[in-house]
């Protein structure tokens, strides 16, 4: 069976994170007594460690561990709201099950921590589609290709076997920092412009284009009619 792993981001491509984040970002900044980043600002971090986000929208702040603590706790109080959900994307979850009846490997490359992924799964039911999760508590985060390389790793497969599917431009260079085919999505926090600068080598609009895509990269992943395949 010839291999081939889709690598996804979660905030922005697979969960509509845009308010949870804008919402404890504007909270920890005054907290801190800093004014509000506005959402322009905001959404161009998602994907980075928290430390590398909250240094580039504050970088004359003295006090960083201090403004990091403060977006943890406002996360946390902001999901703990009466009736907070952070919803799914329409098709993600279908193209999920989609990939795995199609036996593709799937993996996690997300700056979230493994707190946050894991109150993601208790809200939805995606763990079971995931073969390996790495995440910004692992090592270097987004653009160092540490997670692409571990996802790769651990599930024994090639960057020619291997894509990126993501919404920020961190995603894409991550991506082509490991020398993997990139896939972005204009869906979540990055703006079409900004990932075809980046480099993204496809950029998709909704899940059916998506599918498409990861169709497309599954047929020219098929070995050549007469090669023995291992076992």
């Amino acid at each position: 069976m010839t291999l081939k792993l889709a690598i996804w981001d979660m905030d922005g491509t697979i969960v509509d994170s845009r308010e949870v984040i804008q919402t404890a970002m504007c909270r920890a900044f005054d907290v801190c007594g800093l004014p509000e980043p506005d959402y322009e600002a905001t959404r161009q971090v998602v994907g980075l460690g928290l430390d590398e986000a909250c240094r580039t929208l504050a970088p004359d702040y003295d006090d960083l561990p201090r403004l990091v603590e403060a977006y943890r706790q406002a996360f946390v109080a902001r999901r703990s709201e009466k009736g907070f959900r952070e919803p799914l994307y329409d098709g993600a979850i279908e193209t999920l099950e989609r990939l795995a009846n199609d036996d593709w490997l799937i993996a996690m490359a997300t700056g979230k921590s493994h707190r946050g992924i894991r109150a993601i799964f208790e809200m939805h039911p995606l763990e079971q589609y995931f073969d390996t999760v790495w995440c910004a508590d692992d090592g270097p985060g987004k653009p160092h290709p540490f997670m692409v390389e571990q996802c790769m790793g651990s599930l024994g497969c090639e960057p020619h076997q291997s894509l990126i599917i993501g919404d920020a431009t961190h995603d894409i260079a991550m991506g082509r920092n490991a020398g993997i085919h990139t896939m972005g999505v204009s869906w979540g926090f990055g703006r079409p412009a900004e990932l075809e600068a980046a480099g993204a080598h496809e950029i998709h609009h909704d899940f059916d284009g998506l599918a498409a895509g990861l169709a497309a990269f599954a047929e020219k992943s098929l070995p050549l009619p007469g090669t023995v395949q291992n076992a």
